[in-house]
């Protein structure tokens, strides 16, 4: 059969098992059988008594797929398969679910929450910023959107409403900037694409850096002059003896960066002193040799003789109880993405320093119990076994689709229209957002990047964007990878499947409507396709830190 009739099969097919409810992994294994047996062996399909009862002949076989079992194209999909499960970084994603689910149900994430309503209490649209950042650095801490939005609509959400802020607004802010998980650094998303098209993923988190800070500062900004112009949607709470004047502020947060500093400094200071002692390190390194140990000592005790001598041990005690919330994510985030972005160790390691990072805070702050981990171990393991099973049957499929010759196929289909190297990138877009709506990320990343990416590198490489294009191959691979995610950005928030809109359900209050949910998204929506207009058009944007 052509590939042409088969590709057509493989539309429909998909269509009508994902609307009898078929969970993807299963209709995509499915899918991968038909595909093969269209392509290689049909007459398994019109003519599956050709042998009878010779059961000689049926153990023999005479097409290519079963002519000699484990041989030919099924040999190749085999391969395929278990290099994807064999992947040493795929380990890291559940080591990030399993983060992510400890912070869940931990008292960290409302620690962080308190201390940021404080220092911005008294600015208008300010518990939906602070609602914002917490996002941002619960994303650098794990690259989890569900359980963010989830949190956020426990922790946030009311406190919104009591307050008088718009519901849209507090729909809108917490649903969107939940979904940052797929920008930010370290994105699962980001993982999954690095694994199917075999690109760096320390190079695709460095890239995806400054895209997912700017579109996460975009939803700030849009917050604030929306809360501006409409003061009615965010009322500013009574005052309160407790809020902290502008001065406060400045004093307090100068205060606590000293005392963190110089902690840090310390423990620098130390372990150099460690190191050079016990002989633990042979190579020359900038971290123990006598000049750096001399800086950090200078640094940590000028910092405390600031904090004790200049700003005072009550100013310090003050600032500390109003920031102290802060200080343990960021201990995670610096552990994580410090250890990456640092050199120091790879994704999977970086993944499992941060969940037992996680794991020594709960225990340091006296929340640990067997029933807590019990349920993170739990969650992890059904979170982990929806992927792997949604990556294998894709996985074969996206194989069994590539055996027999759909990539070609897609790839002429879409260049004998003679668009230009534009056109030809929108309609790719156009595709994803449309998909984006109805399936899950990983179908798509598994499914379509294996089909699109190699159409998009033999486009001109001078023709890519509006600004001269990108130096590299291995750039465009990274390129194409962050437009992906920012497809994905917009996926989580798009009618009439939108995850984070069901996310959000389950804890709203009854009288929020999934109506209402989608409506409140609208203006993020638009702020997501204009961040994406700008790396389609700017890629430069993702290679300021490659």
């Amino acid at each position: 059969m052509d590939i042409g009739t088969i590709s057509l099969i493989l539309l429909i097919g998909m269509l009508v098992l994902l609307a009898i409810g078929m969970p993807l992994g299963f209709a995509s294994g499915f899918l991968a059988v038909v595909v093969m047996v269209l392509k290689f062996e049909p007459t398994l399909i019109t003519d599956p008594f050709v042998h009878g009862a010779n059961f000689d002949a049926w153990k023999m076989g005479e097409g290519t797929l079963t002519r000699r079992f484990g041989s030919g194209p099924m040999n190749i999909l085999a391969q395929r398969l278990y290099g994807i499960t064999t992947n040493y970084v795929l380990v890291s994603v559940p080591l990030f679910i399993f983060m992510a689910t400890l912070l869940e149900r931990s008292g960290i994430a409302r620690d962080m929450y308190s201390s940021l309503q404080m220092w911005m209490s008294r600015t208008r649209g300010g518990i939906a910023v602070v609602t914002a950042i917490m996002a941002i650095v619960m994303a650098a801490m794990s690259g989890i959107i569900g359980g963010e939005v989830v949190l956020l609509g426990l922790i946030a959400l009311p406190q919104m409403l009591r307050l008088g802020y718009d519901q849209n607004l507090a729909i809108g802010t917490i649903c969107a900037s939940g979904s940052l998980g797929t920008m930010i650094p370290p994105s699962i998303v980001l993982i999954f694409y690095g694994l199917i098209t075999e690109t760096s993923i320390h190079a695709l988190f460095k890239a995806a850096f400054l895209p997912g800070f700017i579109l996460a500062g975009a939803y700030i900004i849009y917050i604030l002059w929306r809360t501006r112009r409409h003061p009615e949607q965010a009322p500013l709470p009574d005052p309160s003896p407790d809020d902290l004047t502008g001065t406060d502020k400045l004093v307090y947060g100068l205060a606590l960066l000293s005392m963190i500093w110089a902690v840090v400094m310390g423990l620098m200071l130390l372990r150099g002193y460690y190191l050079g002692w016990s002989g633990g390190i042979e190579d020359d390194t900038g971290y123990v040799d006598q000049a750096y140990l001399t800086k950090a000592a200078i640094t940590a005790g000028f910092l405390l003789f600031v904090c004790f001598f200049v700003v005072g041990p009550k100013v310090c005690g003050r600032a500390w109880q109003a920031g102290k919330g802060m200080v343990a994510p960021l201990m995670v985030v610096f552990v994580v993405l410090g250890s990456i972005y640092g050199g120091i160790t790879g994704i999977t390691e970086a993944a499992a320093m941060g969940s037992v990072a996680v794991l020594l805070l709960i225990i340091a702050r006296g929340e640990f119990s067997f029933n807590l981990l019990t349920e993170a171990s739990m969650r992890t393991f059904k979170s982990t076994g929806t992927i792997i099973w949604v990556t294998l049957g894709a996985t074969a499929l996206a194989g069994a689709y590539t055996i027999a010759g759909g990539p070609t196929y897609v790839a002429n289909l879409i260049t004998g229209y003679d668009l230009p190297t534009m056109g030809v990138l929108l309609v790719m877009m156009v595709i994803f957002l449309f998909l984006g709506a109805f399936m899950d990320w990983t179908g798509i990343v598994l499914l379509v990047m294996p089909v699109f990416l190699p159409i998009v590198l033999k486009l001109p490489i001078n023709e890519l964007g509006l600004t001269g294009g990108l130096p590299s191959e291995q750039m465009v691979r990274i390129w194409f990878g962050i437009l992906f995610c920012v497809n994905m950005q917009v996926s989580f928030l798009s009618p009439p499947f939108g995850p984070a809109a069901f996310y959000l359900k389950s804890v709203a209050p009854p009288h929020i409507s999934l109506p209402d949910i989608f409506r409140g998204f609208l203006p993020f929506i638009g702020i997501q396709i204009l961040i994406l207009t700008l790396v389609l058009c700017v890629p430069q944007v993702t290679t300021v830190f490659l």
